[in-house]
């Protein structure tokens, strides 16, 4: 089933420290930012900016385009939500396990420390103290949009 009561677009024209995971509400257009990382193969100097999309597996990259939530499971990051890439530039997000989970390596103490947030594999890695917020608002069956705005 697709909902369409909430929706998330991550801006990568952002920095790394910068709030840029925004889950909409579609009724009312209340927006609520939250910091997420984006992949190692996208920054491969770490200077906390997205220089490049990748969808090729291996990459360590992130892919631009439109995701579908999946369904929650637990694995190596403990509960995550797995994404269905919709568009050519994402197609490869299933067999990439390309998910949204939560890291330690993101968070406002990270960016106070270091400046940067780390970099995930290509995930869409939240701060473990929002991971029930973005499960929560933008489970299964919502769009999650990832670009450069």
């Amino acid at each position: 089933m697709v909902h369409g009561d909430v929706g998330g677009v991550v801006d990568f024209g952002q920095p790394s420290r910068s709030p840029r995971l925004h889950l909409v509400e579609m009724a009312d257009g209340k927006v609520q930012s939250l910091l997420v990382a984006h992949g190692r193969g996208s920054d491969p100097s770490h200077t906390g900016w997205l220089q490049s999309f990748s969808n090729r597996p291996g990459s360590e990259a992130t892919s631009e385009g439109g995701y579908l939530t999946g369904e929650y499971y637990l694995g190596h990051h403990g509960r995550s939500m797995r994404l269905a890439g919709l568009d050519p530039s994402n197609s490869n997000a299933a067999e990439r396990a390309i998910v949204v989970h939560a890291a330690n390596y993101v968070g406002p103490q990270v960016v106070r420390a270091r400046g940067v947030l780390g970099r995930s594999e290509g995930c869409f890695a939240i701060s473990p103290s929002d991971l029930s917020t973005v499960l929560d608002r933008l489970g299964p069956g919502r769009l999650l949009i990832a670009t450069r705005l």
